[in-house]
């Protein structure tokens, strides 16, 4: 898998060279524990989510994203934000530059048994509020970390 780089907030971010991209993460929790992955093509954690594709919703896409992710099925949403600061910027290998909107949802799942691992992640594990200032979080989720740290008071 190919690496990208993302920045956040950065001088040193390019400008994009392509229109802009939209997605949507979902926060998944187990009692105090929030599930994050460690993306293949990064080796960082990130929230699960993805691009939108052209037909479907927001909600369509984090649905699909947690599904294909994680193998488990949302039972039910709640938009939380929208992320759509200038700086939030993605290069990829094949010189495409794109500026990222995501949608962020709490994501509500029946069965966490069902839990596996897709070829997108390298792990998928629960991390308590303790446990995430340790961890090397993709540049374009880190506003939402902070997001989830300031309003998740478990």
């Amino acid at each position: 898998m190919k690496k990208q780089t993302k920045f956040y907030n950065s001088p040193d971010a390019p400008k994009p060279n392509r229109p802009i991209h939209m997605g949507a993460v979902g926060i998944i929790r187990n009692s105090e524990k929030v599930l994050l992955e460690r993306r293949a093509d990064s080796e960082r954690w990130a929230f699960i989510g993805g691009g939108l594709k052209m037909e479907e919703s927001l909600e369509e896409c984090v649905q699909r994203e947690v599904r294909e992710e994680t193998g488990l099925i949302a039972e039910g949403l709640k938009l939380l934000d929208i992320f759509s600061y200038p700086y939030r910027i993605a290069a990829y290998p094949d010189g495409n530059i794109v500026r990222i909107i995501t949608a962020v949802y709490e994501v509500f799942v029946k069965d966490l048994k069902e839990l596996k691992c897709s070829e997108e992640s390298r792990e998928l594990r629960f991390f308590g509020r303790n446990e995430l200032s340790d961890l090397t979080i993709a540049e374009t989720h880190q506003d939402i970390l902070l997001y989830y740290i300031k309003h998740f008071n478990d």
